[in-house]
């Protein structure tokens, strides 16, 4: 069982924020806290980072196109999904949302299933950035890692323990693949740089793998350039 997303409503109209709250935490999909103001919200944020915030845009004092142009500047919501509920349903109002950095806009009076269908998208989403973020950054420590393993072994005498050179068989298409392996670059930029799909790239890393008998790119590499299989 998935743990209820965090949601921050702020708006200072009480019966839209206890109705608004009663609905999305009905499913057990969402816990949500709520402001009357955007001093109210504040204090919360500091508390807590919500997984998403649902804003009025007219509420007194600090409107919500202020609230979100702060939540833009500071480092911490940057990326936070802001929704926008509002009276104002004009196209110029919407368009002026989107410039400020909100990811979805929705007049009222507004159907409340719209709206928790709007928060599990925007939630999704940002799932999957945050996971292909996340890959990312551990293809790139890869990539640095065979990099580095690459200049030390050329700093370096390699020493060959076997008897006689090993002999693999690879295929012309199979050896491209492990020269670039080699350069530190990932799937999808071996896959265009030849051409192909990261499907066939994958296949082919994997049975790189299974003929040098090695089980990560960077094991792959040691075992190529110490028996010379590339440059």
């Amino acid at each position: 069982m998935t743990n209820p997303a965090n949601i921050l409503l702020v708006d200072d109209e009480p019966g839209v924020r206890e109705s608004v709250q009663a609905y999305l935490e009905y499913s057990g999909d969402f816990n949500v806290k709520v402001a009357g103001n955007v001093a109210q919200a504040w204090e919360i944020l500091e508390q807590e980072t919500p997984d998403l915030v649902i804003s009025d845009v007219m509420m007194p004092q600090v409107d919500g196109y202020e609230f979100l142009g702060k939540l833009r500047e500071d480092t911490r919501f940057q990326s936070l999904p802001v929704v926008f509920l509002t009276a104002r349903g004009m196209t110029s109002d919407r368009i002026q949302g989107y410039h400020a950095g909100c990811d979805a806009y929705l007049s009222k009076p507004f159907d409340p299933e719209e709206l928790e269908a709007m928060v599990k998208n925007l939630l999704e989403r940002r799932k999957i950035s945050v996971q292909a973020n996340s890959e990312s950054a551990k293809l790139e420590e890869i990539a640095q890692e065979i990099r580095e393993l690459k200049k030390q072994l050329g700093q370096q005498p390699i020493f060959v323990t076997t008897p006689s050179p090993i002999k693999i068989e690879l295929t012309p298409r199979e050896q491209s693949v492990l020269d670039l392996v080699a350069e530190g670059l990932m799937n999808k930029e071996i896959a265009s740089r030849l051409n192909t799909s990261v499907r066939n790239v994958e296949k082919y890393v994997s049975r790189l793998f299974s003929k040098t008998a090695t089980n990560s790119r960077t094991e792959l590499v040691r075992f190529a350039l110490k028996h010379g299989l590339t440059q």
